[in-house]
C-alpha cells in the first residue's frame, strides 16, 4: 500500500470529485424552471431530486464495501460512467417531455424512474474516491489530503451554477448535455491517469460491525447533519420557484438567477473551509451551534426577500452557516469513536446529507403552493429546533 498520495493522484481526484459536484449543482440549478416547462408540479419536480438522493444514501455504503473487495479505482470508473450516461438518459426524457412524446404521468414516471437509477451507480464515486485517498496516506497527512478533497465538493457547487447560467442561453438542456461530458472526460483521466492499488488485505476473518445511525457516540451528529440538510434542501429545491414568480422571470433567466444564488452560496462555503475552519481552534459544539445559527438567519431573509441582492445575503449566511457546521460535525463523529471505527463513523455521516435531501424538497414542494415563503420558514424552524436539542445535550 502506498503511503503518499502524489500531486498527480490529488489532482485526478479532486477532478473526478468536481466533475460529479458540478454536474449535481447544474440539475440543482436547471430542475426548477425545466420542470415547469414540462408542466410537472412543484412536489413532482422536488421528489426527483428526494427519491434518488434516498437511493443515493442506500447505495453508498455498498460501494465502498465492494471497493474493499475489487479496488478503488474499478468503483470510481463505475460511478464516473454510470453518471455519463444516467445524465444523458436523464436529459432524453427531458426532450421527449419538451416535444410531447411524452407528458403528465408517465413523462414524471419515466424521469423517476430514470434518476434514482443513475443515482444508484453514481454513488460509487465519493466512497471509492475518499477510499484511494485513505489508502495513498500516512495518518499524519490523512486530514489534510481529506480537506483538500472536501473542497473539490465546494468548488463544483461554485463552477456548477456559473456553468448553467452561461449555458441556458443555448437552452435549458445545454447544462445536462455538459454536465455529461465532463464525467466523461473525467472517467477517461481516471482509466488513464490514476495508477491503480491492490485491494486493501483484511486484517481479521471476522465482518466489521457496521456503524449504525443512531449509535449512541455518533448519534447527536448524524442527526444533526440530517436536521442541517433538510432545512437546506427545502430551500434549495425550491429556490427556482421563489425566484421566478417572486421576480417575474423567464425559464432562462430563472436557471441564471438560481445558479447565481447557489453560487453565492458555494463560495462562502469555500471561504470558509479554507479560513477560519483551520485557524480557528474551537470545539467542534460551537462551530455547529453558530452555524446553525447563521443558517436560521439566512433562511428568514430568503423567506422575506423582495430582490434578489436580499436573497443573495440570505444565501451567503446559508453558505457561512454550512461551512461552519459541516466540517465540525465530520470532526466531531471521528473524536467519539476508535481508531478502528472511523471509515463505518465517515460512511454514515457522508450519507446524512442525502438523507436530508430526501424530506426536505418534499416537504418543501408541499408548503411552496401553500405559501412561497413556507419552505424558508420552515427551514428556520428546523434550524432552530436542531440548536435547541443540542443545547440539551452533552458537549464534546
Amino acid at each position: 500500500m502506498s503511503e503518499t498520495l502524489t500531486r498527480r493522484q490529488l489532482f485526478v481526484l479532486i477532478t473526478a470529485l468536481m466533475a460529479t459536484g458540478i454536474g449535481q449543482s447544474l440539475v440543482f440549478a436547471i430542475l426548477a424552471p425545466l420542470g415547469r416547462e414540462v408542466d410537472l408540479a412543484e412536489v413532482q419536480i422536488t421528489s426527483i431530486i428526494a427519491l434518488s438522493a434516498l437511493i443515493f444514501a442506500i447505495a453508498s455504503p455498498y460501494w465502498g464495501r465492494l471497493s474493499d473487495k475489487v479496488g478503488r479505482k474499478p468503483v470510481i470508473l463505475i460511478g464516473l460512467i454510470g453518471y455519463t450516461v444516467g445524465t444523458l438518459l436523464f436529459t432524453s426524457v427531458f426532450m421527449a417531455g419538451l416535444t410531447g412524446v411524452l407528458s403528465g404521468l408517465a413523462l414524471y414516471s419515466v424521469l423517476l424512474l430514470t434518476r434514482c437509477s443513475q443515482a444508484v451507480v453514481m454513488s460509487a464515486t465519493s466512497p471509492s474516491t475518499t477510499a484511494y485517498a485513505a489508502d495513498s496516506t500516512s495518518t499524519s497527512e490523512r486530514t489534510a489530503a481529506m480537506a483538500k478533497l472536501g473542497t473539490a465538493n465546494s468548488l463544483g457547487m461554485i463552477l456548477g451554477p456559473a456553468v448553467s447560467g452561461a449555458l441556458a442561453t443555448l437552452g435549458l438542456l445545454a447544462p445536462l448535455y455538459f454536465a455529461g461530458a465532463l464525467s466523461a472526460a473525467a472517467a477517461v483521466l481516471v482509466w488513464r491517469a490514476l495508477p491503480g492499488i491492490p485491494a486493501p488485505q483484511r486484517q481479521s476473518h471476522g465482518r466489521p460491525k457496521r456503524m449504525r445511525f443512531l449509535d449512541p457516540r455518533i448519534r447527536r451528529f448524524a442527526l444533526t447533519a440530517i436536521g442541517l440538510f433538510t432545512g437546506f434542501s427545502a430551500i434549495q429545491q425550491t429556490l427556482g420557484f421563489q425566484l421566478q414568480d417572486q421576480l417575474e422571470l423567464t425559464g432562462v433567466e430563472t436557471a441564471q438567477y438560481t445558479g447565481a444564488a447557489l453560487m453565492v452560496s458555494a463560495v462562502f462555503t469555500f471561504v470558509i473551509q479554507v479560513t477560519a475552519m483551520q485557524r480557528l481552534k474551537l470545539p467542534p459544539h460551537i462551530f455547529v451551534r453558530t452555524g446553525l445559527a447563521f443558517m436560521a438567519l439566512g433562511s428568514l431573509l430568503i423567506a422575506s426577500f423582495s430582490n434578489f441582492w436580499m436573497l443573495a445575503l440570505g444565501m451567503a449566511l446559508m453558505g457561512t452557516g454550512l461551512g461552519l457546521s459541516m466540517p465540525a460535525i465530520t470532526a466531531g463523529a471521528s473524536i467519539a469513536v476508535s481508531p478502528e471505527e472511523q471509515g463505518g463513523a465517515a460512511g454514515v455521516i457522508s450519507a446524512c446529507p442525502a438523507v436530508g435531501f430526501v424530506s426536505g424538497p418534499i416537504i418543501g414542494g408541499l408548503l411552496y403552493p401553500l405559501a412561497p415563503f413556507g419552505p424558508a420558514l420552515f427551514s428556520a424552524v428546523v434550524f432552530s429546533g436542531t440548536i435547541a436539542i443540542l443545547f440539551g445535550t452533552s458537549k464534546r
